[in-house]
């Protein structure tokens, strides 16, 4: 699809514009200039505890609406904030929810998960799989829900697909109408359709994804994307990207996102996710250190959500408690 055609279907999910809001003390702990650091509160959505995946899921789930659609069926890992807020999406506009998560039933709780059942989804563990084993397992739970009589529309894995990055250009233009000026927009990196969305509205110089080791190879996912939305063609090199900041894998927490949290919850309040958000602000640490990042440019940082995931990662949990002090009189 290109970004200048007729826009498809809208199912109307969330809050719109999403708040730009300075954080000069993150920026000083940063190294940057007091003014030149924002942050793009897109943890502030509305639906379902917040978060990026509402901007792709406007425009995934109003297509499944529009081919008549009485069910949808997703993919992710456990704590999947995707998966989360696709079953608030079902639960508002009024159709079933099955969710396909990789691991068993044992594998993790709270967080993300805890919000899936309040929601009514129903979920399907596939097992130990990843990438095509897990869309696979659930092109098999499509055709059986279609077997039953419904009409189940598939959404793709983190809803990155040039459709739903449709919903990150939108943001890109949303972005520019409040900071004309930006230089940088630092962004988690997943299944990369909102890396894919900026860069489309934005250019590749202007975002600074930081991969997370949701997906195998980062740069050919978000070029890919990009060339689905609009019909550019992007050379790998040319996106900016950092790789540094997977440590052992998607899901386990490095001591830089746990500084990141730390440093974002007692510089300005904010919560971040060990996952993504917690990587990206880690991510912009290292490139200020690198100078790739420099101060007296105006940097937004896209905050893409992910509260719940942070209850659900016990790691992440166990250690923002040891840092509890106690008062002494």
């Amino acid at each position: 699809m290109s970004s200048g055609s007729g826009a498809p279907r809208r199912a109307a999910l969330g809050t719109w514009p999403t708040p730009l809001e300075p954080a000069p003390r993150l920026a000083r702990a940063l190294g940057l200039g007091p003014e030149d650091l924002w942050i793009k509160r897109d943890d502030l959505t509305g639906l379902g505890g917040g978060g990026n995946k509402v901007r792709k899921l406007e425009w995934t789930c109003g297509a499944a609406l529009a081919e008549g659609a009485t069910a949808l069926v997703t993919t992710g890992a456990p704590q999947s904030n995707h998966a989360r807020l696709t079953a608030a999406a079902g639960a508002r506009l009024g159709l079933d929810v099955v969710l396909v998560l990789a691991g068993s039933a044992d594998s993790s709780a709270s967080g993300n998960l805890a919000l899936d059942g309040l929601f009514g989804a129903t979920v399907v563990w596939a097992g130990e799989v990843r990438g095509a084993e897990l869309a696979a397992v659930a092109e098999r739970v499509t055709a059986q829900l279609r077997r039953r009589g419904a009409v189940p529309a598939l959404i793709p894995f983190g809803g990155s697909s040039p459709l739903g990055a449709y919903g990150y250009a939108e943001c890109g233009r949303e972005l520019l109408g409040q900071a004309p000026e930006l230089d940088t927009v630092v962004v988690a990196l997943g299944s990369g359709g909102t890396m894919a969305g900026l860069v489309d509205a934005l250019g590749p110089t202007r975002v600074l994804g930081v991969h997370c080791g949701a997906v195998d190879d980062p740069a050919g996912t978000v070029t890919g994307l990009v060339a689905g939305l609009s019909g550019a063609v992007l050379a790998p090199e040319a996106l900016r990207l950092r790789l540094d900041q997977v440590g052992a894998g998607y899901g386990t927490l490095t001591d830089a996102s746990m500084d990141a949290l730390t440093l974002a919850g007692r510089t300005e309040g904010i919560v971040l996710d060990p996952v993504y958000t917690g990587r990206a602000l880690a991510g912009l640490r290292a490139a200020v250190r690198d100078g790739s990042v420099t101060p007296g440019e105006r940097t937004v940082f896209l905050h893409s959500g992910g509260l719940p995931g942070l209850f659900g990662h016990a790691t992440a949990v166990a250690r923002s408690q040891d840092a509890l002090t106690d008062f002494r009189p």
